[in-house]
């Protein structure tokens, strides 16, 4: 019952509460205005939007290339596709989801790699990323060159972080579903979040990038967060199963360079945060047990290495803006 003693305190309350609220903001504005590179920064708390700025780049409502925050993108698309039965599930072999995409003159062996082993960047196969990615997308064909790189890993042993691994998952699925992963995108996640997703690069077959390039908006990204954050609904409608977020969401191998976990195309933290990260510091973030959804955008032309200014990132997120929670 609520009494006049207990309703008076609470009106005491209300002002400290409020000061607390406004110097943790100042402490998050002091904490962006040192880091040069970052573009925008939102934080969702449940139904609302707690903390925005653009204090450079375009701005909130402009299309930034997501990078390759598009592998997590592409991961949920996988979810999709089992939950319609269009791939029987993480277990299929690329062989027999997609065999078109397996040239004449692949590595023996690349048939057997699974959905799993892709979308949680453990085929096995020599990485395109990094020093190899320029000579990859030089190519001709980029499944191909990729498919035809030797193992330096058993498929489902280690990480091996490589743009290819889900640029071959990418191609799978427009195999298995007869449309483009463009249109997947559209239909299966820009439609009901209600969000823009503009054509992106593609390779030389015509297949769009799988993990890196996308584009959206820093709300289209936070809107994406918030998806992920409450089990795969958005305003309503279940846009991706639950089961295949409680998946997603689980870590199956780690980073040799972050530390951090990873499970079906998401980082995963020690102090709760699930990631979608790209190259120069775009994140798509979740911290569910305190119903946080975040999206940040960095200068997409500077790099941002963990024992650098994604390290950063990382002490923002686990410093200021869990305290917004």
């Amino acid at each position: 019952m609520l009494t006049r003693r207990t309703f008076s305190l609470s009106l005491l309350a209300m002002p400290a509460l409020a000061s607390r609220a406004a110097a943790q903001r100042a402490d998050l504005e002091t904490a962006i205005a040192g880091l040069d590179q970052l573009h925008s920064i939102q934080v969702r708390k449940g139904d609302e939007t707690v903390f925005a700025a653009a204090p450079r780049g375009p701005g909130l409502d402009r299309i930034a290339n997501i990078k390759s925050c598009s592998k997590s993108i592409v991961a949920l698309l996988l979810g999709t596709a089992i939950e319609r039965g269009e791939i029987d599930g993480v277990d299929a072999r690329l062989g027999d989801v997609a065999p078109a995409i397996i040239p004449p003159d692949a590595t023996d062996g690349v048939a057997d790699i699974t959905m799993e082993d892709l979308v949680t960047l453990r085929a096995g196969l020599e990485r395109t990323s990094g020093p190899n990615y320029g000579a990859w997308i030089a190519s001709s064909n980029w499944l191909a060159d990729a498919l035809g790189r030797p193992f330096e890993a058993e498929p489902g042993g280690r990480m091996l972080y490589s743009t290819a691994s889900t640029h071959i998952l990418g191609a799978a699925l427009a195999e298995a579903t007869g449309e483009s992963l463009l249109a997947l995108a559209r239909t299966r996640l820009g439609a009901p979040l209600g969000i823009e997703i503009p054509p992106w690069q593609r390779d030389p077959q015509g297949y769009y990038m799988g993990g890196n390039q996308m584009g959206l908006t820093p709300h289209g990204m936070l809107r994406v967060a918030t998806m992920v954050r409450d089990g795969g609904r958005f305003e309503g409608s279940q846009v991706v199963s639950r089961d295949w977020i409680e998946r997603s969401l689980q870590s199956r191998t780690s980073s040799p360079w972050s530390g951090l976990g990873y499970g079906y195309g998401w980082f995963l933290s020690r102090s709760g945060f699930a990631l979608a990260r790209g190259y120069g510091g775009q994140i798509i973030a979740v911290h569910r047990a305190r119903d946080l959804a975040i999206a940040i955008t960095s200068d997409p032309n500077r790099p941002a290495r963990s024992e650098g200014y994604f390290g950063a990132l990382m002490e923002l997120l686990e410093g200021p803006v869990l305290a917004l929670a």
